[in-house]
């Protein structure tokens, strides 16, 4: 994709703040021509993480041809499309994207914003269409219904969570459901009636919560992802553990934080090859070196995924009768993450990972992370200006 100019960084930055999800494609002349796209990685990770479309799990050939309702919006009309998912029979059978009356709608090189709603697929053209203009109008027209649309239903859910957390705080201290460093997420998802499971989706229908003890200064967790083994030397999590594990009571473990900026005490260190978009975990022993990989791009989807929006909520911790209670008392709501900012934030210690694998007396392996985690009070650095919702305890 070409480079974008500042009027159509300014469009994407005016969509942002209207809590607008998108994804951009370029359509190039031989495209128009021809009447076909190539779906970026980009747009497969955004309509597969819609629930749109997964082109990873698409045959080839005609046959296997994925069709849905879209709709190209102008600044006064709105005309309806069918876009085609597809991947032909030749060039490796590469994914392909393509919008009914795209040709009248667009000329070569404009960037085009495809926006996921209702399941189905709405195309703005950034660089024709006045977005503030439009948006900001007195009269009705299809960008601003839209753009209202969209942002209406993120408030309606994001509020009748903030009312429930609000009723939460009412209650005072909450005794703990369990004894653990889990307790205060557990605790609160279980009087919010949320299932406790290992799903990597978000908690509160598209809303990832994460609650902590306000006056521990502990990081806070981002989100948890095991390497791609098919690019790593080490195979699993058992080969990780077998060679720098140690014995902690019954369990042999590595219960470590991994950094960019400094080898931990088991000589292991975060390293990045941006070149080549990878994330390396590198031991000192030279008979070991680099021994597992992450690529920036899987890690990406997975801070977009469970992160678009985010309710981070802070907890007193306070001992009744010897028994640990929570007093849910502040929310600070983030939306969409500068994925550009996150290598930044590893490079520099600010972001980092731990290792949490161990081997019980069964001889079982058992791994909770890796969890890449953010130090306390750099959500700023990662996302963009925040709310803060005091929640009242009377």
């Amino acid at each position: 994709m070409r480079a974008l100019t500042d009027v159509e960084i300014k469009r994407i930055e005016i969509l942002t703040e209207k809590s607008v999800e998108i994804t951009l494609i370029e359509p190039t002349a031989t495209g128009l021509e021809k009447s076909i796209m190539d779906a970026t990685g980009s747009v497969r990770n955004y309509l597969k993480i819609k629930s749109i479309h997964d082109f990873d799990s698409q045959g080839q050939g005609p046959e296997n041809k994925i069709q849905i309702k879209a709709y190209l919006i102008g600044k006064d009309s709105i005309t309806e499309s069918i876009v085609s998912l597809y991947r032909p029979n030749t060039k490796k059978g590469d994914p392909r994207i393509w919008f009914k009356g795209l040709g009248t709608y667009a000329n070569a090189n404009d960037i085009l914003a495809i926006i996921s709603f209702e399941k189905e697929l709405y195309v703005l053209n950034l660089t024709r269409l006045d977005l503030a203009k439009l948006i900001e109008s007195a009269q009705n027209n299809p960008v601003k219904e839209l753009v209202e649309e969209i942002n209406v239903k993120s408030r309606l859910i994001a509020n009748e969570l903030l009312d429930l957390l609000q009723k939460v705080a009412l209650r005072g201290a909450i005794p703990a459901s369990l004894q653990a460093d889990t307790a205060v997420g557990r605790t609160l998802e279980t009087l919010l009636g949320i299932d406790i499971n290992s799903s990597k989706k978000p908690d509160y229908k598209g809303i990832e919560l994460k609650s902590f003890r306000d006056k521990r200064g502990n990081r806070k967790n981002l989100f948890a992802q095991v390497p791609d083994w098919s690019l790593s030397k080490f195979k699993s999590s058992s080969e990780i553990l077998n060679e720098f594990g140690y014995q902690r009571g019954e369990d042999f473990k590595l219960y470590c934080t991994v950094s960019a900026i400094v080898k931990n005490s088991q000589g292991l260190k975060l390293k990045l090859n941006t070149d080549i978009g990878h994330l390396i975990e590198t031991s000192e022993k030279t008979t070991v070196g680099d021994f597992v990989i992450w690529g920036l791009e899987t890690l990406h989807a997975r801070l977009l995924e469970k992160h678009n929006e985010t309710f981070w909520i802070s907890a007193d911790s306070i001992l009744i009768d010897g028994k640990e209670h929570f007093i849910y008392k502040k929310v600070e709501h983030t939306q969409k993450p500068i994925v550009s900012q996150f290598d930044i934030l590893l490079e520099q210690g600010i972001i980092t990972l731990d290792h949490l694998i161990k081997r019980t007396l069964s001889g079982k392996v058992v791994e909770k992370g890796p969890l890449f985690k953010i130090k306390p009070n750099a959500l700023n650095l990662l996302f963009p200006p925040s709310q803060i919702y005091q929640l009242s305890t009377k």
